[in-house]
């Protein structure tokens, strides 16, 4: 039997919260570690699903994992088993996982081969690995696909550089790529490369390690091979998504509540784009504070008409809070279009939302229009399941400002994204517990 949150909504939260690492970028930060046969010393590191069964896997691969502090580890790559691949605990562990994808990349560079079976993770819609292979086969990569989901790579020699135009800005691809060539031979452009912060992160951390990248923060990076790479210590991001709910469930509850530690020039147009729903924010230092708001109002373009919402690459709109959006805009005074251009089935979740009162038209697989209540009628609990880690916290939320109880079920899918998220909300006030 899973877990669930049982909620009883409707009541102000208030306090200050703290946003865990970022879990997108934990999962690339700790596959690098794979590069190098020195200490890498990681802080910040969430403490969540997805995360702790990265360093499980790498530990079972023969990496020496040392855990120095709640979120602190010190990860050593200098005795990597590589028969271990060849293990049925190993295909099982990298199925449930897609983070295991990005081993791919710090594999092939540094021992010349990886094998991998098609990754898990989230259901929302179709998401290929063609952008990861065809930029290492690039390299220098071979590629064999035994039946249809398991891929073998190997090198004969060295990786070498090569200029790349990438068919879509990946960010997990972009990573494992990066990866691959900052131990290949020779120059490595990529092109439509992915520039979110989670992968500048990396990249200042590959060249803190001594790899050579140049154009950090674009969509051109241009990467020399170097022979090998050293340790280093790196501390990750507050989590941009975290960040993003937290003003979400302030406002959907009518609450006051001080983000703390944001690293806010970090979060790109996200506290704009709430801005736009309505939602006042205050910077405080490096905190953002969301004041209580009894109503909130959508903005409207110059000429009046419906304003849209929609994901795009970074420095555009991240996909993982257009849920967050939507849920916040039930209550909002006004109209909205939410456009998700990047996944096809990340929407679905809205059924529960209708059916919690919310005025959602539900257009196609990728647009939403909703119409706020105006907090003149409140959501109502119910009973519902969560199905991606995002919409299970949009559904959180929204089970916070409802009248009534809501049971979540499902909430592994919600611990995979989130570190002790009903503790932290305990903490200011809400009323939510696992059963």
């Amino acid at each position: 039997m899973s877990a669930a949150f049982e909620v009883i909504g409707g009541q102000p939260l208030r306090g200050e919260i703290v946003p865990q690492g970022a879990k997108n970028e934990a999962l690339q930060i700790i596959c690098a570690v794979l590069l190098t046969a020195e200490p890498v010393t990681i802080s910040n590191i969430p403490d969540i699903r997805d995360v702790n069964k990265l360093i499980e896997l790498l530990a079972d691969m023969g990496v020496k994992v040392e855990r120095l502090g709640a979120e602190t580890y010190r990860f050593q790559a200098d005795a990597v088993n590589l028969d271990y691949l060849d293990t049925p605990a190993f295909i099982k562990q990298a199925r449930e996982l897609r983070g295991s994808v990005m081993i791919l990349g710090p594999m092939l560079a540094r021992f010349g081969k990886c094998q991998l079976p098609k990754p898990g993770g989230d259901k929302i819609g179709r998401r290929p690995l063609d952008t990861h292979f065809v930029g290492l086969q690039k390299l220098g990569g071979e590629l064999k696909v035994e039946g249809t989901d398991f891929y073998k790579i190997s090198s004969a020699g060295k990786l070498h550089g090569a200029h790349m135009l990438l068919d879509e800005a990946s960010v997990t691809g972009t990573a494992n790529i990066v990866m691959g060539a900052v131990l290949a031979e020779g120059t490595t452009t990529i092109y439509n490369a992915a520039c979110e912060p989670y992968l500048q992160q990396l990249c200042k951390m590959l060249v803190r390690m001594g790899a050579r990248i140049q154009g950090i923060g674009s969509n051109l990076l241009t990467i020399e091979g170097v022979e090998r790479l050293g340790g280093t210590e790196h501390r990750m991001l507050p989590d941009m998504i975290e960040i993003g709910s937290f003003i979400g469930l302030a406002a959907m509850t009518g609450s006051e509540i001080t983000i703390k530690n944001c690293q806010i020039p970090e979060l790109g147009l996200i506290p704009d784009t709430f801005r736009k729903l309505g939602i006042k924010l205050e910077y405080r230092g490096d905190d953002i504070f969301v004041p209580a708001q009894d109503r909130y109002e959508i903005a409207t373009y110059l000429d009046g008409s419906i304003l849209t919402i929609s994901d795009h690459t970074w420095p555009g709109f991240t996909p993982d809070l257009l849920s967050i959006a939507l849920v916040v805009a039930t209550q909002a005074k006004g109209t909205v279009l939410i456009h998700q251009k990047m996944f096809e089935s990340r929407l679905f979740f809205v059924d529960k939302l209708i059916d919690m009162g919310a005025q959602i038209t539900l257009c196609d697989p990728h647009r939403a229009i909703v119409i706020g209540l105006d907090k003149r009628h409140a959501l109502r609990g119910i009973t519902m399941t969560s199905p991606d880690i995002r919409a299970g916290v949009a559904l959180l939320i929204a089970a916070l400002s409802a009248e009534g109880k809501s049971t979540i079920l499902n909430v592994e899918q919600i611990d995979r994204g989130y570190q002790n998220i009903d503790g932290r909300l305990q903490a200011l006030g809400a009323q939510i517990k696992r059963v």
